[in-house]
């Protein structure tokens, strides 16, 4: 999963960008209102966490930005427990919620899913495909009711080929799924490795990830 979080307290933006990293998510961390909107510009988001008050503006600005751009993806605002027009504007002008500051990083993660959840019925619970059991909020995987551990990049690459299961993913999809702006040195190519690794651990299930040369991968059931 790939987020957008606009926060300017460092101490905060640290420990969320930590939080999701945990899970395997792709971050990218902007401290403005134009970072936010040049990143918008440039990359499609899953989710996006945007914090009200910037140093060069309000994070609702990035809102109405990413609105009127046609991004559909779920947006979560972070405030000030003083900020409480800021909040309802922010409903009334696309936000799926808000957050208000000091927050317990694991309600963070449980809104997020629950936005995703109202967005995309393929996340709700946990996934059942194949012989093969998926819970993204306790990052488990068991195949024919074994646990099988997965490591935070095989859990986020196979959280994108399930919630598109059975169709073509393109390798470049996945790549800026997984792979944040930091890390500009990962290759495209690295999503071969990761699909490779993550087939090893689906070798004793029905479920098997094909390649189709030129378009991508597609996770299939085979029982």
């Amino acid at each position: 999963m790939r987020l957008l979080l606009v926060e300017d307290t460092e101490d905060v933006a640290d420990a969320i960008v930590a939080s999701f990293a945990r899970r395997g998510d792709a971050v990218d961390h902007v401290m403005s209102v134009d970072e936010g909107k040049s990143a918008i510009a440039v990359q499609d988001y899953d989710v996006m966490i945007l914090d009200i008050g910037l140093p060069d503006g309000s994070g609702t600005e990035i809102l109405r930005f990413a609105r009127d751009r046609g991004s559909r993806a779920p947006i979560l605002m972070l405030t000030a427990r003083a900020e409480i027009d800021d909040r309802v504007s922010a409903l009334d002008m696309g936000a799926d919620d808000y957050l208000v500051k000091p927050f317990d990083l694991r309600e963070l993660q449980a809104r997020v899913r629950a936005m995703l959840r109202r967005r995309d019925e393929t996340r709700a619970g946990r996934i059942a495909f194949g012989d093969i059991s998926f819970d993204p909020a306790g990052m488990r995987l068991e195949i024919g009711g074994r646990e099988v551990a997965l490591t935070r990049r095989e859990f986020s690459l196979l959280e994108i080929l399930l919630a598109s299961r059975g169709r073509v993913v393109p390798k470049e999809q996945i790549h800026a799924r997984m792979f944040a702006f930091n890390e500009e040195g990962v290759g495209v190519n690295a999503v071969e490795l990761y699909i490779a690794r993550l087939r090893k651990k689906l070798a004793s299930s029905q479920v098997a990830i094909r390649t189709l040369r030129g378009l991508g991968y597609q996770l299939v059931d085979e029982g």
